[in-house]
């Protein structure tokens, strides 16, 4: 697979970077003029990328776990930052990111939860901390600005792989969704790749918290790549998580190439959140988003 990754000088970096995040504000921005329009009229069901399908396996509905848990949790990491950005663009980027890994996560949780009858929002809301299969990447603290971007940079080159390779999965639904959700993941990768140019390539004081967060967000890469029985058990409709680092590892050598950085010597962690056994941080994330869920159980507004 052939990565472009345009190492342009840095201001023509981030007017693309502005005229991208322009369009997506204008992907994202909502009709206002009719305000009596219901979650129900609106059919979201059928705008779920995979349309409809028939029920998945344990084995498949597993996997989407796997997969729509990453892309939860890492939203609602990034919808904190909403407010509290160091730049007002960024506030619709990070925004629109998370929105799009929402959609991800809707797509395949739907997907799992055919299995055995469950909701989106039942997986979403109403699982408890064992029960979630999410990677501890998207599940460490936001820190500061340069950590989430660390995260970013891993996180979506780690998917923009995942989802290249699923594209080809002979279950058609993953493959749609992965079908969709990789253009968008190619944006996330190349924002997370911008700030990391610019933040390596500024002030000495931002160079240093660049470098410090990667050897923070460092020990949780290889829980990305590794390959649980489950996989064994899914042959052609996984895509194998050894199978994409090469292609990883090509990106991130690009990318600290043209910002002069070296990859984090760090001891990988004992990480088991595909086995249900998660990082400290996360109980408290997971309170915080499903207690209104849980305070009023089937409420609609």
């Amino acid at each position: 697979m052939t990565h472009h990754l345009h190492p342009s000088p840095v201001v023509e970096q981030a007017k693309r970077v502005e005229t991208q995040q322009a369009k997506r504000v204008e992907t994202h921005r909502s009709p206002r003029d009719d305000v009596h329009v219901s979650v129900e009229e609106l059919h979201l069901a059928s705008e779920l990328s995979g349309g409809e399908s028939r029920a998945p396996s344990a084995d498949v509905a597993e996997y989407a776990l796997w997969l729509g848990d990453d892309a939860l949790i890492l939203s609602q990491q990034l919808g904190a930052w909403i407010s509290r950005a160091p730049e007002l663009e960024e506030d619709v980027a990070l925004g629109n990111i998370a929105l799009d890994l929402l959609g991800h996560a809707r797509s395949l949780l739907r997907y799992a939860g055919t299995w055995d009858g469950r909701t989106e929002d039942d997986l979403a809301y109403f699982r408890d901390e064992p029960e979630f299969r999410s990677s501890w990447l998207v599940e460490q603290p936001n820190g500061d600005f340069a950590q989430t971007i660390a995260r970013q940079l891993v996180a979506s080159t780690y998917m923009y792989e995942l989802y290249s390779g699923l594209r080809d999965s002979t279950d058609e639904t993953l493959a749609a969704i992965a079908a969709k959700s990789l253009k968008e993941v190619d944006y996330h990768r190349d924002h997370a790749v911008q700030w990391v140019l610019r933040l390596a390539g500024g002030t000495e004081l931002s160079r240093e918290k660049m470098v410090r967060a990667l050897g923070d967000v460092w020990p949780y890469v290889d829980e990305l790549f590794r390959d649980e029985p489950l996989i064994d058990r899914l042959e052609g409709v996984a895509a194998r998580p050894s199978s994409l680092r090469a292609g990883f590892d090509a990106v991130i050598a690009t990318v600290f190439g043209e910002a002069d950085l070296t990859r984090p010597d760090v001891r990988a962690s004992r990480a088991g959140g595909r086995r249900g056994s998660h990082a400290t941080p996360f109980g408290h994330l997971l309170a915080e988003m499903q207690v209104l869920a849980r305070r009023h159980p089937g409420a609609t507004w």
